[in-house]
């Protein structure tokens, strides 16, 4: 009697039939489906973070330029609120200490950490306790590192004047004074901040190939020399984001004006567009004439970026 020969693949491991290619295949885009929906779960959190905290307050701020409330009514006032903020007798001076301001954190705030990330790169030990040294203000509370500057900037018993009786020099008001009240804001606004743009500017200068210093080194390039035609140049596009972001940045500076000054400081001479929307806001009451002050904040630094975007586009 012949033996019954049993098919192959007709019954699985424990017995049952085998799952047909069909179900694989669902299964497989099942998965795929179910991957996507993850994917597209976190997408949609962030696009709705973004459209809450980002895109609804300009588009409110910008709603607001052209409406008036009063005793709890909101009407519209066309561009009212634009011409009370253009006709302030302090608009000009605000924008103009702003500027001043910005140009101060450019020479200062720019090229102190360019450098000190230059000299960091090139050291050989104890780097990262240095890092660290210089991150150090960063992790420190803002309203804490302006008012250590408060006390250093006192006419009276200040560290700066107390170092320069001790050097048989001049003492300086420092705060108390229009001609150094606004420098003595960005030297303490460097202070706070230069940790982050100093480590990342150095992480971009350990980028650079090595062999290009040893060719600099071979056609005998001095340091400026190796500066100016290697460094510069292949850090040139984290120097240019830096850059612009400092820019916007700097131009909407509030918090050490307000806290080291009280926002205008001895005669008007740190007063800035930001903490003159402050004034509007809080101190008048009047949303609707903040908001048209901030527009303009937004058409200037709007109109700067785009300028910024095309030169750096025809520069490439």
């Amino acid at each position: 009697m012949a033996a019954t020969t049993v098919p192959e693949n007709t019954t699985s491991h424990a017995g049952r039939p085998p799952r047909a290619a069909g179900g694989a295949v669902r299964t497989g885009r099942g998965r795929k489906v179910r991957h996507n929906l993850q994917a597209h779960g976190f997408l949609i959190g962030a696009v709705l973070c973004f459209l809450t905290f980002s895109w609804y307050p300009m588009v409110r701020e910008f709603i607001m330029s052209f409406q008036e409330k009063r005793r709890g009514v909101t009407s519209w006032v066309g561009f009212r609120n634009i011409d009370r903020v253009y006709h302030d007798p302090y608009f000009w001076t605000a924008w103009k200490n702003t500027a001043e301001f910005t140009l101060y954190a450019l020479v200062i705030g720019f090229v102190v950490p360019f450098a000190v990330a230059i000299i960091l790169n090139e050291l050989r030990h104890a780097q990262a306790y240095l890092r660290i040294l210089v991150y150090l203000p960063v992790m420190l509370p803002p309203v804490a590192g302006v008012l250590l500057f408060k006390y250093f900037y006192n006419p009276d018993y200040g560290l700066f004047n107390h170092v320069l009786k001790t050097l048989h020099l001049p003492t300086s008001q420092w705060l108390d004074s229009s001609h150094t009240a606004m420098i003595s804001v960005v030297v303490a606004a460097t202070w706070m901040s230069m940790g982050s743009a100093t480590l990342i500017y150095l992480a971009a200068l350990q980028n650079i190939p090595g062999e290009l210093y040893e060719a600099a080194d071979l056609d005998g390039a001095g340091l400026w020399s190796k500066i100016w035609h290697v460094t510069i140049p292949q850090t040139r596009l984290v120097l240019s984001m830096m850059l612009l972001l400092q820019i916007v940045a700097t131009m909407q500076e509030f918090t050490n004006v307000y806290l080291l000054t009280g926002g205008n400081g001895p005669e008007n001479s740190t007063m800035t567009v930001v903490y003159m929307v402050y004034q509007y806001a809080f101190s008048y009451n009047n949303f609707g004439s903040a908001a048209a002050l901030g527009l303009f904040l937004l058409l200037v630094l709007g109109a700067f970026s785009g300028v910024y975007a095309r030169l750096s586009r025809n520069a490439d």
